[in-house]
């Protein structure tokens, strides 16, 4: 489970608790490789300068924190989670952001995937709201079509209809 029990109100139950899919990950990944691939070439044809090598490894370093260690933590730390009563967002390393939409404000599901997310099993959810803000836009969530059943699910439950979001359908 992706989300703290504290966030939760009391009888509220997680549906659907995930973070964006790994694929967010591939980017950093290769930067890192190319990071690495640089240091090591750079060591091999300057041999000679150790404070040269020492000054590109730093520079690595840094590169690598910032575009290596800072995605992997924003990954980390953002969640999407669907209860029984709301959609909850929370993402942020420094500065912590949330969104919450209680269910009843949610009035279309719909959600969009190109060839490689079919090809990963991802996608982008698109939820529109009653609210000034229209629609939210949550990308790369695993298994979006699922989670977008199981979101009409529970929206079909709230407007009068049966649910089986409960039994862990």
């Amino acid at each position: 489970m992706v989300i703290s029990q504290k966030l939760l109100n009391p009888g509220e139950k997680i549906v659907v608790s995930t973070r964006t899919h790994p694929k967010a990950l591939l980017l950093p990944l290769l930067t890192l490789v190319v990071l690495l691939a640089a240091g090591v070439l750079f060591g091999v044809f300057v041999t000679d300068d150790g404070t040269a090598l020492l000054v590109v490894w730093g520079l690595i370093g840094l590169l690598a924190l910032w575009r290596v260690l800072w995605p992997f933590l924003d990954w980390l730390s953002s969640s999407y989670t669907i209860t029984d009563r709301r959609l909850i967002t929370r993402n942020g390393i420094l500065t912590r952001r949330g969104h919450d939409i209680p269910l009843g404000r949610i009035s279309d599901v719909a959600y969009e995937l190109d060839l490689i997310d079919r090809v990963l099993g991802c996608g982008t959810l698109v939820i529109s709201d009653a609210s000034t803000h229209g629609q939210v836009l949550i990308y790369d969530i695993p298994r979006v079509e699922s989670t977008q059943r199981r979101l009409n699910e529970l929206l079909h439950g709230l407007h009068g209809g049966e649910t089986r979001a409960h039994e862990g359908h």
